[in-house]
């Protein structure tokens, strides 16, 4: 399949496949162990310095803010895959923080799409539980949010501002369910 998509045969099999908790993960400056992130509600960006939307590490870190002490979260991961994000992972961390006063985590970079798609936007792409939120991740800024329990309930284009208010109103639904062990 193109991008290293997933065939039909794999649906049965990946739809209930459990998030990816047991990545280890890089920022710009240290490991990142993902199962410290079990019982949070996650909001994935793949995210791109010089892309038109970047302006939106902003309204993430206010989101970010808002709902940390509730369990919420941002993750961001810089991608080059579509030519807007030439820096390094050093020069990205300190312009998002320089810029947007990011706190949350930004990653390493990170391949999001074709053969060298990483791990967790293979999951996210193509291990849905949910068919409408899976599929190929055609530009920077996608946005998937993933429930306490690790299942992505709802994805958002490059257009859709973290601060919407539909974003905001799924985050806070998110926030109110319990944690399923």
């Amino acid at each position: 399949m193109p991008d290293g998509d997933a065939g039909p045969e794999d649906t049965a099999e990946t739809a209930a496949a459990p998030f990816p908790y047991s990545l280890m993960l890089r920022t710009a400056a240290e490991e990142f162990d993902m199962s410290r992130l079990k019982g949070k509600v996650l909001l994935i960006v793949n995210t791109a310095g010089g892309c038109e939307f970047s302006g939106q590490y902003g309204s993430m870190e206010k989101l970010y803010r808002r709902y940390l002490t509730r369990g919420f979260t941002v993750l961001a991961f810089p991608s080059d895959d579509f030519g807007k994000e030439p820096d390094d992972d050093a020069a990205i961390a300190a312009s998002v923080v320089e810029k947007y006063g990011v706190t949350f985590p930004v990653f390493s970079k990170t391949s999001v799409k074709g053969g060298k798609k990483h791990p967790l936007f293979q999951w996210l792409t193509d291990r849905s539980t949910n068919p409408d939120f899976g599929g190929k991740i055609a530009w920077n800024f996608n946005k998937f949010l993933v429930s306490r329990s690790g299942e992505v309930i709802a994805r958002f284009g490059s257009r859709d501002d973290p601060e919407d208010g539909m974003i905001v109103e799924m985050v806070e639904e998110a926030l109110q369910d319990a944690v399923m062990e």
